[in-house]
């Protein structure tokens, strides 16, 4: 019997701000929302960035002022808009007109030979041919070149892309714990696996004396490394500078490490890990890894998730290069500009409309799944359910950034797989789709064509699409985190995020069969059944992923184990609920603080007891057992 993946938690940061509780969901949807809801998210937003904090009096600070939580929210809510989701690159991130952009050049002599003076220390080690250095003392030294002088001269330039997806304003991860030099998309993994823990409302920690230490595994990684300067950018760049490279860039800047950094920091996980990469892709990879993990048993709890932090000079000046991006000058023909304002900025990304290229954004996002038998033991809150993910590769190709046919069996098979499990009426006219979504010409026609070809295919008269980038930008290998949580907070709010940056749909767009709604659509919070979240990554890195609401879940899970269990589930429920928002206000409040456990119980093989039946590790109540299937006893 197959276990189905429940996810019990969710969290991360991302342009809307937090991701437990929907409240970086509720950023998107805002103009919608009841008071309350819109009130808590305003505040999560001002304490989160550092506009307002909670005062010993119970009351807001404001800067000088005091004021209640109604109040705060209605003084900052301008700037909470002016701070989140896609916007012109802030200063923070780096000066858009004064990007670093040295120019060689060759100095060639007037009638005088060049000469000059400069420190002993800064002379190169290999002395050019063409120069005389005389030692002038006081460890100085001039030098005389005869002949031409290759040159670099520092300068910068105006960034031709202005535009991204950015972590709200002010927030600022490395603050919140020992962050020792990490790279932001490192930063961002602690601050986002630490909210997903915490918003199951279930202490980890006593989690461990009921379960084998390898049956809990991490799933989790980037599309392409930490590429800002405490990674793989400084690590590359800084010889050309003159700057030394540091012992923590070459290892803290692989691909995998927001995995190694949640097993080693805060877990202290010694079951299964992993990290896989497939582009865009790579959150749903991922998640694959960690749904096959739970469904054949292997393990009961699987963190899977993803951290990508791209917003740097480097990463968008190469994937400009590509034409991938939208530029200004694009933006402003696009729509007969003379320049751009602030408002222009914040509609750079049109899924599916008229568009010229897709905005880069950073994000990190983290599941918490369970066994659906441990979910219950627990009383865990079922937020939704993952039935499957699906992958493909393209085949053969001319171009290896072009599109091609995976997706297509990718979320064909998704759709099949929701229409087994929960009827074809229910695909029709209950599923959606949270499209890839790039807001590049050739993406809204060759998705648009795979998502319409596939409702034709399965009689879905008019598949409704969302695609969240339209707010957050493109995120590279953690976008199908974007996506995820974009879509849990429908079953909480019942909206779906509608594409509101595309003022209309493009022509060449396939839409026969599809509905592409440009302002936000109420389906109420159980109006939708499942949902498939779809990726088409560079390189042919196709995946589309099954997801089941939490009240469809919850129906499964009582034809499996009975109403008298799941009776139970919900007394059991009560408890964590009550903890999960317990943690939930404190974040709100600005208490909360990531969990980072440094130099913590660290074990050594002198501590652990060995026997040829299985090892005992300090800290779990349960051994890890050695006697393993054996996979080929038809061969023995």
């Amino acid at each position: 019997m197959s276990q189905l993946p429940v996810i019990v938690g969710f969290g991360g940061i991302s342009p809307a701000g937090r991701t437990s509780f929907h409240q970086g969901y509720r950023r998107l949807v805002m103009d919608r929302l009841d008071t309350a809801s819109r009130e808590e998210m305003l505040v999560d937003l001002a304490t989160l960035t550092g506009l307002a904090s909670l005062d010993d009096s119970g009351q807001f600070k404001l800067g000088d002022a005091l004021m209640s939580r109604d109040g705060l929210a209605a003084a900052i809510e301008q700037q909470v808009r002016e701070r989140t989701l896609i916007r012109r690159i802030h200063p923070d991130w780096f000066d858009v007109n004064a990007v670093m952009f040295n120019r060689p050049a060759t100095a060639k002599p007037a009638e005088a030979p060049l000469t000059f003076r400069l420190r002993n220390r800064h002379l190169p080690q290999v002395i050019p041919s063409n120069w005389q250095v005389r030692d002038l003392g006081a460890s100085q030294s001039e030098v005389t070149i005869d002949g031409n002088c290759d040159l670099i001269f520092p300068d910068t330039k105006t960034a031709l892309v202005q535009s991204a997806g950015m972590l709200p304003t002010g927030f600022e991860p490395g603050k919140l714990y020992q962050s020792r030099n990490h790279p932001r998309g490192l930063q961002m993994a602690v601050y986002a696996a630490s909210d997903a823990l915490r918003s199951m409302g279930i202490d980890y920690d006593g989690l461990l004396d009921r379960l084998a230490p390898d049956q809990i595994a991490v799933f989790a990684s980037n599309s392409i490394g930490q590429l800002d300067d405490l990674g793989f950018g400084g690590l590359t760049k800084f010889p050309a500078l003159g700057k030394r490279t540091t012992s923590k860039q070459m290892p803290l800047g692989y691909a995998q490490m927001p995995a190694d950094f949640i097993n080693a920091y805060l877990l202290g996980n010694v079951g299964t890990t992993g990290g896989a990469l497939g582009a865009c892709a790579t959150f749903l990879y991922n998640l694959k890894n960690g749904v096959e993990a739970i469904r054949s048993g292997q393990c009961k709890l699987v963190l899977v998730g993803g951290s990508d932090a791209p917003v740097t000079p480097e990463i968008i000046e190469g994937f400009r290069a590509m034409g991938a991006l939208a530029e200004d000058k694009q933006l402003m023909a696009l729509d007969d500009l003379a320049e751009l304002a602030e408002e222009h900025y914040r509609k750079a990304c049109r899924p599916f409309g008229n568009n010229c290229g897709f905005t880069m954004g950073e994000s990190s996002q983290f599941l918490v799944l369970m066994s659906d038998d441990l979910a219950l033991e627990l009383g865990a809150d079922i937020q939704g359910a993952v039935a499957d993910v699906f992958v493909h590769a393209d085949g053969h190709k001319k171009s290896i950034s072009a599109p091609g046919v995976g997706n297509y069996m990718t979320l064909g098979k998704a759709a099949s797989l929701v229409g087994t499990l929960l009827g074809e009426e229910s695909l029709r006219q209950r599923s959606f789709v949270q499209a890839h979504g790039t807001s590049t010409p050739q993406n809204r026609v060759t998705e648009s064509h795979v998502i319409n070809e596939t409702a034709k295919a399965f009689d879905i008269p008019a598949w409704t699409v969302s695609a969240v980038k339209a707010y957050l930008g493109h995120s590279q290998g953690t976008a199908g985190g974007d996506q995820l949580f974009a879509s849990l907070g429908v079953w909480k709010h019942g909206l779906i995020p509608g594409l509101t940056t595309t003022p209309e749909v493009a022509t060449d767009v396939h839409g026969s069969n599809l509905n592409l709604p440009l302002q936000h659509l109420e389906v109420g919070i159980e109006g939708m059944d499942s949902v498939l979240i779809n990726a088409k990554g560079f390189g042919g890195n196709n995946a589309s992923a099954a997801v089941l609401a939490p009240h469809v879940a919850e129906q499964l899970l009582s034809k499996r184990h009975g109403d008298a269990a799941m009776t139970q589930w919900r007394k059991r429920r009560e408890q964590v609920r009550e903890q999960a928002a317990a943690y939930n206000q404190s974040a709100v409040n600005g208490q909360a603080r990531p969990i980072y456990r440094y130099d913590h119980n660290v074990l050594t093989g002198e501590d652990l007891q060995i026997s040829a039946q299985e090892i005992r590790l300090p800290g779990y109540a349960k051994p890890v057992s050695l006697k393993v299937d054996n996979p080929y006893k038809d061969m023995c």
